[in-house]
């Protein structure tokens, strides 16, 4: 219950500060005198829910993100098992890979609207190359991570190649792909501003960024809390599958790790029984017989 309360009492708190600093018009260094109060927030966010522009917002984003994402998960899984398992495929895609990993989301706006006939497949190229990279990478580790004694376990009781795979190399990467799922999806929703520019319609990415160019700055912070509930309750979903499909991982409690971190006080050994020497403690001489007879 207290960890519980911790979570609860830290959002609250930053946004009573929020409002004190707000509605005080404090300017020490950064300017707080421009932001909307959490008052002015929460009367822009009661009345964008009561109409029906919102939640179409709402469908029409986890539409295009869901659809990206999926996309990015089946192919970042299968390109960083490809390139971690075949040297001929590091060596063709490894560089291309790499030079395009750190081109930003917003520099493929030009690319998705040449290149797309329609502004849906655009935004969903641009969710789903968001997402890509990051599913490619810690796929990529984690099955270079693999203990080769696996594989050759199997190996030595018969299995292929796709025995291997099946057996040893997706369900040991497992978890490091999970994580990778995991930040693609926080990614994705990072990019959905920009991925929602070229849109010209709707979208909560695309109204938050209209919000911004009409100096509507109460809208614009409404945008951004629902894209971060959103994205946490997202990357929750995937992280509690994760945790689901990789239940048969030791899991190791906060309070087993404390006490495996606290040494233990060493134990003085039982005082033999008086009048017993080394050579006639209790078991000593039982101790040298089986020894006797196992060596005989």
């Amino acid at each position: 219950m207290r960890r519980y309360a911790l979570r609860v009492l830290s959002p609250v708190a930053a946004l009573a500060l929020w409002q004190v600093l707000t509605s005080k018009d404090v300017d020490l260094w950064l300017r707080f005198s421009q932001f909307p109060t959490v008052a002015d927030v929460a009367r822009a966010f009661g009345a964008r829910m009561s109409g029906p522009d919102y939640w179409t917002d709402l469908t029409d984003s986890l539409t295009r993100i869901l659809t990206g994402f999926l996309l990015a998960a089946v192919l970042g899984v299968a390109t960083g098992v490809l390139v971690a398992r075949s040297r001929l495929a590091e060596d063709l895609l490894g560089p291309l890979l790499e030079v395009v990993r750190p081109v930003p989301a917003i520099a493929l706006v030009p690319v998705a609207i040449l290149l797309f006939p329609s502004n849906e497949q655009g935004i969903v190229f641009i969710t789903c190359t968001a997402a890509f990279f990051p599913v490619l990478v810690s796929t990529r580790h984690a099955v270079r991570a693999l203990t080769p004694v696996w594989e050759e376990a199997v190996r030595t009781m018969g299995g292929g190649r796709w025995r291997v795979l099946g057996s040893v190399v997706l369900p040991g990467a497992l978890p490091g792909v999970f994580g990778g799922l995991s930040v693609g999806i926080g990614v994705s929703w990072i990019c959905v501003i920009s991925a929602e520019m070229i849109s010209g319609q709707y979208g909560v990415g695309y109204r938050t960024w209209q919000d911004y160019t009409v100096v509507d700055y109460p809208g614009v912070f409404v945008g951004m809390v629902t894209i971060g509930v959103l994205g946490w309750l997202t990357s929750t979903a995937v992280e509690l599958l994760g945790r689901r499909l990789t239940r048969w991982l030791p899991r190791t409690a906060h309070g087993t790790a404390a006490r495996a971190h606290r040494p233990d006080r060493p134990r003085k050994p039982a005082p033999a029984p008086a009048g017993d020497t080394p050579s006639e403690a209790p078991g000593g001489a039982r101790t040298e017989e089986a020894r006797d007879e196992h060596l005989v």
